[in-house]
């Protein structure tokens, strides 16, 4: 991979990162929508094309995505209702050990229909 090729990739997804913050500055409704599509998924994939990976590696992140996605969406119930009561960076830290606990919890469910989501 050349140094070229790295910093556009770099520069493309910061870029994209910049405007969906600035959408959802602007915009609550619009910048959540632009935040909740899976954007950062989307990247990783066309990255993992256009760097010639193969399509079963391509196949198991998305398949993998899935599952990892599934454990965080507590994480977006509990901080709006924490965020008022404890303030932004203890709601940030409870809500995302609440998607590190629903994750663990959710994995060992998994394991048991013979899907490992430990790295």
């Amino acid at each position: 991979m050349t140094w070229q090729w790295l910093i556009t990739k770099y520069l493309i997804t910061a870029t994209i990162v910049v405007v969906v913050s600035e959408v959802a500055r602007r915009s609550d409704k619009l910048g959540a929508l632009v935040a909740a599509l899976p954007l950062v998924t989307i990247l990783v994939l066309i990255w993992l094309h256009v760097e010639n990976q193969p399509h079963e590696k391509i196949a198991r992140h998305a398949w993998y995505t899935l599952w990892y996605v599934l454990p965080t969406l507590p994480m977006f119930l509990s901080f709006p209702l924490l965020l008022g009561r404890l303030g932004f960076w203890p709601t940030l830290l409870v809500s995302c050990a609440v998607t590190a606990i629903c994750f663990g919890i959710f994995a060992l469910l998994l394991r048991q229909f013979g899907i490992n989501l430990w790295p």
